[in-house]
């Protein structure tokens, strides 16, 4: 095929119904966009969002991505950095092309400045028409599905993929309730990776095209610690991203599971550090009620007490490294579960509660863990003592990604 026909190709307008599609969905998020704009501007002024609603909704030191560059975009922290494996085994590859990065959350735009030079917030739909230039792919993680973020990068030339997909078990049914409009994104999808046959088949249903079954793709990463600590005389237990309601049945368990093991300590790491000031007041107060000792790491840098709350961010897999067991919070409240990936390089035992309807594909790839109610943690404490570490079932790799990236360079 000639140079014009390719050209003649890509200009050829989509039927009438796209078409139609487009511009009501474009007018509808515009006209969300105009309404919502005053309560934006409000919330920008908070500390917690003083930096990324500016940049997404107003494009306030937000400038577009360089052009001809290979596009990841992914939505937080843990997002971010499960894609590494790619980004580090392609730029390996391809030194030469320019890796660039959008992200939606202040934790995934903080990591991906790690990952890249040019990192910025992915801007909010309508404001993508004219943000949005020239690139060769673009690479969208998990459920990322923005329908104006694959048309536009779609019709300015980009390669589009969605790469660890996955549907739970539990937002199905509200996918198929919109499948239509899903029918109209995957249209403009080159190929998707999905986590299981499962995923596969949910999202064949919704539309897709050219899927693949790749697994998950975070099982690739390989955490690493940024600091050594020393790691305090005996059992250590770290509660590691910890929800709401799930703080203290795990505190009420390690005081029972103490009873029987006096040198073992308790480490909580929160999810969301705005709970740190709510955990820390808990915490302390049982402590004080039971008389055992509690700090805070952010005052002390110590883990001579029985309960340490780790009221810092970034810090979690580098108590990973030093705990026996890991509680992993998320699944003992309906919250979906959290990424257990990082728990594996540091041979610890897990314990997890049963909710883990976001995270159970990656869960079937691996064996060890052992799940449990939250009334019953500190049996399951326990138990963890002569139980296996946390272990791969099989590995994972990402070659059928890479090799889609390749063809556009």
């Amino acid at each position: 095929m000639d140079a014009f026909s390719i050209w003649k190709q890509k200009k050829k307008k989509p039927p009438l119904n796209n078409r139609l599609f487009l511009a009501l969905y474009a007018l509808a998020v515009s006209g969300a966009y105009l309404l919502s704009l005053p309560f934006i501007l409000i919330f920008s002024f908070q500390k917690k969002y003083k930096e990324s609603l500016p940049a997404r909704f107003f494009l306030w030191k937000n400038r577009p991505l360089p052009e001809n560059s290979i596009w990841f975009h992914a939505c937080s922290f843990g997002e971010t950095r499960a894609l590494m494996p790619i980004l580090e085994a392609f730029s390996k590859k391809h030194p030469e092309e320019k890796i660039v990065f959008t992200s939606t959350t202040n934790t995934g735009h903080d990591e991906a400045k790690k990952i890249s030079s040019v990192a910025r917030y992915l801007p909010f739909e309508p404001l993508l028409w004219f943000w949005t230039k020239q690139q060769k792919v673009l690479v969208v993680m998990e459920a990322e599905l923005w329908y104006l973020l694959f048309y536009a990068a779609k019709r300015k030339g980009a390669r589009t993929l969605l790469v660890n997909a996955r549907i739970s078990d539990r937002s199905y049914p509200k996918y198929r309730r919109f499948s239509w409009f899903y029918r109209h994104l995957f249209r403009h999808v080159d190929a998707v990776f999905a986590q299981s046959a499962t995923d596969k088949e949910r999202l064949e249903a919704l539309g897709a095209h050219n899927v693949s079954v790749v697994g998950n793709i975070k099982l690739a990463a390989t955490a690493r610690t940024t600091r050594e600590y020393r790691k305090p005389e005996g059992l250590v237990v770290t509660a590691a991203s910890t929800h709401d309601g799930e703080e203290k049945p795990i505190i009420d368990a390690f005081l029972e599971f103490k009873k029987h093991h006096p040198e073992a300590k308790l480490l909580i790491v929160p999810r969301h550090p705005e709970r740190f000031e709510k955990v820390a007041d808990m915490a302390e107060r049982i402590a004080s009620d039971k008389g055992v000792g509690f700090s805070r790491w952010s005052v002390e840098k110590s883990l001579k007490d029985d309960i340490v709350l780790i009221d810092a961010m970034g810090e979690l897999v580098n108590f990973y490294a030093i705990s026996d067991i890991v509680i992993l919070g998320g699944a003992f409240v309906p919250a979906g579960g959290h990424n257990p990936v990082e728990v594996l390089p540091f041979g610890c035992k897990l314990v997890s509660g049963r909710h883990i309807f976001n995270q159970r594909a990656i869960f079937s790839q691996m064996e060890g863990a052992i799940f449990c109610d939250a009334d019953a943690i500190a049996q399951a404490l326990e138990e963890a003592i002569g139980a296996p570490v946390l272990h791969l079932e099989k590995s994972l790799s990402i070659d059928p990604i890479l090799k889609e990236i390749e063809h556009v360079v």
